[in-house]
């Protein structure tokens, strides 16, 4: 029987797996039926890939088995790959399970659909921890632990610098392993990582908040003693960066091999949504973890004891731990059945069979060296191994293309919260929570929209990366919505002078002779908002008084403010704990051009990663992601978040003064805060567009003869080896 033979496939070398299409006819009259025999007849069977057979289980010595090339010689039959080789449906290499545990109801979930939804939870925890979670909290670790916006940069890159030092040596090693297993035990990794992050609220001291009521009103108890301890708990970053370290370690596998694998295992055509599902979950997660940890910070850090302070005081630190925990303990429960998962799934191999090549085209042709079976199996392989990712042009643009935006997302993700905090005069859970409802649309729906788009338009390589480029523009011509930013508050002593009048040379000066006598402190900063809409650094600071609750909203009140003067009443007017609620009439513009720049900037993810797993060879896919990964944190992970976290810093107008040591800031500049984000946004944008041009200028595709049948025929079901097959479980379902 004449077989197809795949000897000019990107793999550029003969499968040795047996794919059984038809039994033998004993009359000569039918030997030329091929590919249409019924299942079952004679006592054979139809078996077209690993483990996919209709009925019995020949061995592949059989009758009923040729092999698909026939070009090598048995007694040569050099394997694919290590784990894949053909086995009966019954056999364990296939089998979903642990050791010799495989039971029957585990092979349910032992398809391409139930890799997708476990690497989906996976994902979900790795966002909603790393991304979300830990960005929520930020302000409340900084509170909480004398942090400064660098610092807690830092611990926000640890993750970066973990993946960074992993990242060669999993995508490489593990790319020609076990996936599962690397996937399984990163995200265990990843869970322990959790435990350890929230494990400093529990070998710390209390967290004492001196209430407004104690010391903040003129004439009360005004002393503060200097504690030597508050200055050690900076210390604690170091465990933190750690728990970030563990996380990083955990999540390398998940986005170079998980991709891969789920590639690998599911038909070309529909592998960019399949993606596209997986890293939607990514982008849910972060939003699911602002807003998740949005309500933890209502929460006091100090469960069950009884505090009279509010939310809105920025004395208030939330129970941020919490989540680390719940995300800490799922991450372990769900790497257990990962663990389980075979090397390759029942039925993968005819995928690999029909994939069409758009590697791109060396001058010289060293490309085809990543053809031979035994290449990338042996460290003395890697060098070869990343020269040929280094003289293929379009890879490395794509990859420095995915560090610009990479930069972007790592800065604004850390720091967004925040933005949003000092533009609308906003507490720290509410600004997550706000950032959250940013993010599920936008993040999320950019991210599987951009799946989806490749997969409804058929897009080859070079018009992938053109949508690409459509949406770096698109999102470059938004980020101009930073010229505009919402006005501070007005804050006597810091923003403005106590009449009103500006500061002389932009000076702090929160002493004027309304508050002279009352002998307030700079260390206790509690806000209040006036009747007359100006904020004060304290109740102190405002000439207060007298203190009463609110029983309605729970604030406290203030009476008898010296320094709160009102047009139409005589006398002391009065103020309320928290900050004034900001009346910024850009606030909608703002945060709809915030909207449009997430939506485009998550966009060009999928479309990106699918023109880079497309651009370099099949057995360099797991590789190509890793250093991918690698020019992506480097210059945009780690950075970013440093780079973002110094800017802000510049834009601080009040820090926090602890005996003298500066501590967090208290207030920004609004206007400063919206010019930085705008240079750096036009930057960045700038520059990823410019890479994006070059890449698809370079881009050599292969020549249409390189591969057996026409693309479109591979990629729409319509070559031989789908047009004559016997009918098979539906694999056009997702």
């Amino acid at each position: 029987m004449a077989m197809p033979q795949n000897s000019t496939r990107e793999n550029g070398f003969c499968f040795t797996q047996t794919l059984d299409f038809s039994c033998p006819s004993p009359h000569p009259s039918d030997s030329s039926r091929t590919f249409g025999a019924a299942s079952g007849r004679d006592g054979c069977s139809t078996s077209l890939s690993n483990g996919i057979t209709s009925s019995g289980a020949p061995s592949p010595s059989d009758s009923c088995a040729e092999p698909l090339c026939s070009s090598t010689p048995a007694e040569e039959e050099t394997p694919l790959e290590e784990g894949i080789k053909y086995v009966s449906a019954d056999g364990e290499e296939l089998s979903c399970g642990w050791g010799g545990f495989t039971p029957g109801c585990l092979q349910l979930c032992n398809t391409s659909k139930g890799v997708l939804f476990f690497l989906c939870v996976a994902s979900f925890l790795q966002g909603m921890t790393v991304n979300g979670f830990i960005n929520t909290v930020i302000t409340s670790i900084e509170r909480r632990f004398d942090l400064r916006s660098y610092q807690s940069g830092l611990i926000a890159s640890s993750y970066d610098i973990a993946a960074c030092v992993c990242l060669t040596f999993v995508s490489y090693f593990g790319g020609n392993g076990h996936k599962p297993r690397w996937l399984g035990w990163g995200v265990l990794v990843m869970g322990l990582g959790s435990l350890l992050f929230a494990l400093p609220h529990f070998t710390t001291g209390r967290y004492e908040a001196r209430s407004a009521a104690e010391v903040g009103v003129c004439g009360g108890n005004q002393s503060l003693p200097c504690s030597q301890a508050a200055s050690s708990l900076s210390a604690y970053r170091f465990v933190f960066m750690l728990g970030q370290f563990l996380h990083g370690m955990g999540a390398t596998p998940l986005y170079t091999l998980g991709v891969t694998y789920l590639d690998e295992n599911v038909k070309t055509s529909y592998s960019p949504v399949y993606i596209a599902v997986f890293y939607t979950a990514a982008i849910l997660g972060p939003a699911a973890g602002y807003l998740v940890g949005g309500l933890f910070l209502n929460i006091y850090t100090e469960i069950g004891r009884e505090i009279d302070i509010a939310p809105e005081n920025t004395l208030w630190v939330g129970a941020w731990w919490i989540g680390f925990l719940g995300a800490g303990a799922a991450s372990l429960l769900i790497s257990i059945p990962i663990l389980g998962y075979p090397q390759r799934l029942p039925g993968s191999q005819r995928y690999i069979v029909m994939r069409v090549s758009e590697a791109h085209q060396l001058k010289d042709g060293s490309h085809k060296k990543a053809s031979d079976p035994d290449f990338g199996k042996t460290v003395k392989d890697l060098p070869r191994s990343v020269l040929l990712l280094l003289k293929n042009p379009t890879f490395i643009f794509l990859c420095l293309a995915g560090a610009t935006e990479a930069t972007l997302i790592a800065g604004m993700s850390t720091f967004g919260p925040k933005f949003l905090e000092s533009q609308f005069s906003l507490s720290a859970s509410e600004a997550a929570t706000f950032f959250g409802y940013l993010v599920v649309p936008a993040g999320g729906g950019g991210t599987f929209l951009g799946g989806f788009l490749v997969n409804k338009f058929k897009l080859r390589c070079s018009g992938i990366i053109k949508l690409c480029l459509l949406c770096t523009v698109s999102s470059l011509l938004a980020i101009f919505i930073f010229f505009i930013h919402c006005p501070n508050m007005p804050m006597a002593g810091v923003t403005q002078m106590y009449d009103g009048s500006a500061l002389p040379g932009g000076h702090l000066n929160l002493t004027a002779a309304c508050n002279a006598q009352c002998g307030c402190l700079q260390e206790t900063y509690s806000p209040v908002c006036g009747t007359d809409g100006i904020m004060y650094y304290s109740p102190c600071h405002a000439g207060c008084k007298k203190v009463s609750e609110d029983l309605r909203s729970g604030k406290k009140v203030y009476q008898e403010c010296s320094c709160v003067t009102e047009a139409l009443l005589p006398g002391p007017g009065g103020a309320e704990a928290g900050k004034c609620t900001s009346s910024c009439a850009k606030r909608p513009l703002l945060l709809c051009f915030m909207f449009v720049v997430i939506l485009f900037t998550f966009l060009s993810s999928i479309p990106a990663l699918t023109a880079t797993l497309r651009c370099v060879s099949d057995r360099q896919r797991s590789f190509a992601l890793g250093i991918q990964w690698i020019v992506v944190r480097t210059l945009g992970g780690i950075p970013g978040p440093i780079a973002f976290g110094s800017m802000i810093d510049k834009s601080c107008l009040l820090w926090q003064d602890q005996c003298g040591e500066q501590g967090s800031c208290y207030v920004y500049q609004n206007s400063a805060m919206s010019r930085y984000t705008l240079v750096a946004g036009l930057v960045y944008k700038v520059l990823g567009t410019t890479f994006f041009i070059v890449a698809c200028l370079l881009y050599k595709p292969p020549p249409p003869e390189s591969a057996p049948g026409s693309s479109d025929a591979s990629e729409n079901g319509t070559s031989d080896l789908q047009e004559h097959k016997p009918s098979l479980p539906a694999e056009e379902d997702i």
